[in-house]
């Protein structure tokens, strides 16, 4: 027996995996591990931990309902179904059939890559306006699409114009988050409606990411397309309870569709996790139909720390520029001392600082030159992590 060309065969990946990359935000966490004493504006977790009304409805219900350790439904338990359909009634204007239109998944990320092979073929072309999150080219490459960067605007906007000249015969989506990561941008409705038009006119999908809805420090959440019967077979929803509720390792999130779409995602969801954890849907009822005054308190807190890490950067306007964020919590920070990547300059600030942050190229075209700031640690952290890069940049530049 050829012991080596076995084992070469062995290690051979299919081609759509071995034409994706790693997540830079998992690649810095992992650097930083092995560096030790690292301080984190990088991966986006908020500091705060699960609230403690959640967990003591999920540790009753494990211990009183033998049930609540076995598969639920593959779309979801019942119950929450209902409750998330109500919740999008009552916040967002949305109408749908809890159970024909609703899926609950493993996070928002599995609600969206179960989209995007239900959708994308092979070939298909998605715009991307970037800076635009990561995992979304990953996941398009993944289903064997050809993601299309469009940048954004100065000011982090839509570019409608320059959208709607990428659209081609081969469009088949476009992916959207509302509010943005990693810009902190919300797009506006009248962005939000002229996009969903050209969608309808040309037959391609709106897949909205709307895990930050509730982060908003101006105004209102943003809109929701799916609210609107014109556009209801051009939108896919997806939604996340993981930042909202401080759930980011319970992974529950849901997928909101007309039931023509849910009906092929569901085949998707099925063959890839059948369904999502049934403790952590529990945790999920519990955190809807909970006091809200938690959020309200994390909202708060995630709005101290925007302006600390703002005014930390005002006082380095001399290394960086920056468009204030408007929800989420990310800024995008273009470094004006160098002329490196972005990759070069966050492994350096990681190295010789010991701070992670997160190369802007990670996010696309349009992100190159930045690094992306996340603002959801402590205001210590916050401070602390600045206070080195101030000393790292006395020192270097």
């Amino acid at each position: 027996m050829d012991v080596t060309a076995t084992s070469r065969q062995s290690f051979r990946a299919s081609h759509r995996v071995r034409n994706i990359s790693n997540s830079a935000t998992k690649e810095m966490a992992i650097i930083a591990a092995r560096i030790g004493g690292c301080v984190s504006l990088g991966q986006g977790v908020p500091s705060f931990v699960t609230p403690p009304h959640i967990i003591e409805a999920v540790r009753t219900v494990l211990v009183e309902d033998p049930s609540s350790g076995k598969y639920s439904l593959q779309t979801g338990m019942p119950a929450l179904r209902n409750r998330i359909a109500r919740y999008l009634l009552d916040e967002k204007r949305i109408t749908v059939d809890p159970d024909s239109e609703i899926c609950v998944t493993v996070g928002g990320m599995e609600a969206l890559l179960a989209t995007v092979l239900t959708v994308v073929d092979e070939g298909d072309e998605v715009i991307l306006p970037t800076p635009t999150y990561a995992s979304y080219i990953e996941q398009v490459q993944l289903a064997g699409g050809i993601p299309i960067f469009v940048p954004l605007t100065e000011n982090w906007g839509l570019d409608l114009e320059a959208i709607r000249g990428a659209v081609t015969p081969k469009t088949r989506a476009i992916m959207l988050c509302n509010p943005g990561n990693p810009t902190g941008t919300v797009f506006s409705d009248e962005e939000t409606i002229a996009l969903c038009k050209l969608a309808v006119s040309h037959d391609f999908v709106v897949i909205t990411d709307e895990a930050y809805d509730y982060i908003v420090y101006e105004g209102g959440m943003p809109f929701s397309p799916l609210s609107v019967e014109e556009f209801r077979r051009n939108v896919i929803s997806i939604y996340s309870l993981s930042k909202k509720y401080a759930l980011t390792g319970w992974r529950v999130g849901w997928v909101a569709a007309a039931q023509g779409w849910m009906a092929q995602i569901m085949k998707v969801h099925d063959a890839t996790a059948i369904c999502a954890p049934t403790p952590s849907q529990f945790a999920a009822l519990a955190a809807l139909d909970g006091d809200q005054s938690c959020v309200a308190e994390m909202r708060e807190k995630l709005l101290a720390r925007k302006k600390r890490c703002c005014a930390r950067l005002d006082k380095l306007n001399r290394y960086f520029s920056y468009v204030a964020p408007k929800g989420a919590f990310y800024v995008m920070a273009k470094y004006l001392f160098s002329d490196a990547d972005s990759h070069e300059i966050a492994i350096r600030l990681l190295e010789e600082a010991k701070v992670i942050t997160i190369p802007g190229g990670a996010f696309g075209e349009g992100g190159e030159g930045h690094l992306r700031i996340s603002f959801g640690g402590e205001l210590e952290v916050i401070d602390e992590a600045f206070d080195r890069i101030e000393q790292w940049l006395e020192k270097t530049i």
